[in-house]
Formats: C-alpha cells, structure tokens, sequence
C-alpha cells in the first residue's frame, strides 16, 4: 500500500513489462519518459500520472490503462 492512505491505485508497470519482454530503459526510449519517473511509476510511489504520458506508455505497451491500474478495495 502507499504511504497516502487515501492513495488505494496500484500500478502493474512490472507485471505488463515482464509479459511484453521490454525493460524500463526500453520502455523509456519509446515513450520520452525518464527511467528514474517510470521507476518511480512502477514501484507505486508516484502521486499522479499526466494523461499523455499514460497514452504513450498504453501504446508503447499495447494495452489499456485498465491494463495498468486499478483501484485497491478500501479497507
């Protein structure tokens, strides 16, 4: 879980690049973003995630942000 305990959005980043046989660094290539951002996006410690980025990364990756996240069942 996040540090935010309002934060309930897990980020399966690790999961879709494992299934996709891409590294961060691959990824990163494609999609313009920082390898230190995307680790950041993956590990689950980033607060928010700008629309366009998700677009790239969904299109990098060949999938749907569904695909990506999902909200974590409250407690």
């Amino acid at each position: 879980m996040p540090d935010d305990p309002g934060h309930r959005v897990k980020v399966h980043l690790d999961r879709m690049l494992a299934t996709r046989g891409m590294t961060l660094v691959e990824l990163s290539e494609k999609v313009g973003v920082s390898v230190v951002n995307l680790s950041v996006l993956k590990n689950g410690r980033a607060r928010a995630i700008r629309f366009s980025t998700l677009t790239a990364i969904c299109d990098a990756l060949g999938c749907a942000p569904g695909d990506l996240l999902e909200v974590e069942r409250g407690q």
